[in-house]
């Protein structure tokens, strides 16, 4: 999971996914990073934080990171939250394999849509939007996958 910071959106999608993927029994490596080196180490957003516990999410012990070419050769798929994200993820890619793993999350909602998922980070309204928006996406990816 993969946003700007990795202190709002991709902790949330991670939280998501590694609660749905737990409660079937799958055992799934899910991680968040962020395109940017700005929050290093910081744990998420309070809000989101906030908006993952009013869903019974516990988010508060990640911590940020960027991304790194060790992502791209170890994982499966490279979910980003947006166009942006999309275009300097595939910007560290060294291959067409590597470039195939990375996909827009909402995607798997609304195929070749492209919808962004909107960064909150600037205002304190749109927490609960990006959580509803990545519960659904991260349901699609259970569906797709399990």
């Amino acid at each position: 999971m993969v946003c700007l910071g990795n202190i709002c959106r991709s902790p949330l999608a991670e939280g998501i996914l590694k609660a749905k993927a737990d409660a079937l029994g799958l055992n799934w490596q899910v991680d968040s990073a962020g395109t940017s080196s700005y929050h290093n180490s910081e744990p998420p957003d309070r809000r989101s934080v906030e908006v993952g516990g009013n869903h019974g999410l516990d988010i508060s012990g990640q911590r940020s990171r960027q991304i790194t070419q060790q992502d791209l050769i170890e994982f499966d798929v490279i979910y980003v939250m947006d166009e942006s994200n999309y275009r300097n993820v595939l910007d560290l890619c060294t291959d067409a394999l590597q470039e195939s793993k990375v996909v827009m999350i909402m995607n798997v909602v609304e195929q070749n849509k492209n919808i962004n998922v909107p960064d909150p980070y600037w205002g304190n309204n749109g927490f609960e939007n990006v959580y509803q928006m990545l519960n659904k996406a991260c349901t699609a990816i259970l569906e797709k996958y399990k």
